[in-house]
């Protein structure tokens, strides 16, 4: 008899997580379930119910080892656990045969979760508590009150905290819906014309598959594109953003008034300038597009005549257009850190449709700039190299 094989399955790690993560899930498992069941002792004055039923114990594994798991969401969690105890309780007190009973509790609960899409594995463990009780201890409908639905506030709540407050997780993990951000200083990219796999091909893969996957098309989305990222810097090496940075750039701060912008993009010759406060911190960036789209099409005159008068600087010390550049740019921009691998700067460029990418050091001010032909040089370059 061959054992290797047996010897590699238990050798094989069904969690990707380090020492430090291992050890921050035991710690929180262990205080969540100590806090729960003391919080339910002080509530509960039935001795004859249990203060913790025992599949919170699988469901904070749940919680605290796979928390992007689509199982491990709030109405999951929650859902699962309630109408399993109702389903349990229902089992219980119609059917006398306990074989019976426990076949239609699990079988039950699973259908119920199913079809109200809360689907939270440890509640077909919740369906059965009220039948393995035995008829010594009868669990009527207030078990699912107390102390299920007490359990399971006090476990959804503490996993609000640990998670998106203490380990920094994104948790609820929310369903992402991919939409196309029209960027206001950004040619506008179809879907179509997006290159790599998006979530819409993730979800009919999925869909093909017919199989329960726990992963999110999200987090599958962010796999695979971190994945594409290492894989690129395997072949292309170390190439930085300050390796292909315009350095010395020209900016402009929130009250720069509109005109002095935009003489400067003009006799710079630029489409595009950073705006950053005093401490040269990146805080919006401003395009032709933002002087533009303030221009009045509708009012009788040239299109010249209607920008000049535009950028003119008001004279009456109150204005019905905006003055500085603070009240026109776009606030909503992103950045980079210097040290960051150019591959960073694709997705934002391809997909996102990023035509220029400020760049910061580690003290988050600006010191150059990025734009799509750095970038396609510095590709050019390291192909012909």
């Amino acid at each position: 008899m061959n054992i290797k094989p047996f010897f590699r399955f238990i050798t094989i790690d069904p969690i990707n997580l380090s020492l430090k993560g291992k050890l921050i899930s035991v710690v929180s498992c262990f205080s969540v379930i100590l806090l729960t069941a003391w919080i339910t002792q002080q509530f509960s004055s039935n001795t004859v119910y249990p203060i913790i039923v025992a599949s919170m114990g699988a469901s904070a594994v749940i919680l605290f080892i796979m928390p992007t798991s689509p199982l491990a969401q709030p109405w999951p969690l929650v859902g699962g656990q309630l109408v399993s105890a109702v389903i349990g309780v229902v089992c219980a007190q119609v059917f006398t045969h306990t074989v019976f009973a426990s076949a239609c509790a699990v079988g039950g609960s699973v259908l119920v979760m199913l079809v109200f899409r809360c689907l939270h594995p440890p509640g077909a463990a919740t369906a059965l508590t009220p039948i393995m009780a035995g008829a010594a201890t009868t669990l009527g409908y207030d078990f699912v009150l107390l102390p299920v639905l007490l359990n399971v506030a006090i476990m959804l709540l503490m996993a609000i905290v640990i998670n998106r407050w203490l380990l920094r997780y994104d948790y609820p993990t929310v369903a992402h819906q991919v939409k196309d951000k029209k960027h206001q200083y950004n040619t506008f990219i179809q879907p179509s014309q997006r290159v790599g796999i998006s979530e819409q091909d993730l979800e009919q893969a999925l869909g093909n598959r017919d199989m329960f996957m726990d992963i999110s098309t999200g987090d599958l989305s962010k796999l695979l594109t971190d994945a594409q990222l290492q894989s690129f810097k395997r072949f292309r090496g170390n190439i930085t953003c300050a390796d292909i940075m315009v350095k010395n750039i020209l900016s402009v701060e929130y009250g720069t008034e509109v005109e002095e912008a935009w003489n400067i993009m003009h006799s710079g010759k630029l489409k595009s300038m950073p705006v950053i406060d005093r401490a040269r911190r990146v805080i919006g960036i401003i395009t032709w597009n933002d002087f533009f789209k303030f221009i009045n099409v509708s009012v009788n005159g040239t299109f010249q005549e209607k920008f000049r008068g535009f950028i003119r600087r008001t004279p009456e010390v109150s204005s019905s257009k905006p003055e500085s550049v603070g009240h026109i740019m776009t606030s909503s921009v992103s950045v980079l850190p210097e040290t960051a691998h150019i591959a960073a700067l694709i997705p934002l460029m391809s997909n996102q449709g990023y035509r220029q990418i400020p760049i910061v050091n580690n003290e988050d001010r600006l010191v150059g700039m990025v734009y799509q032909a750095n970038l396609i040089a510095a590709l050019y370059n390291e192909r012909s190299n």
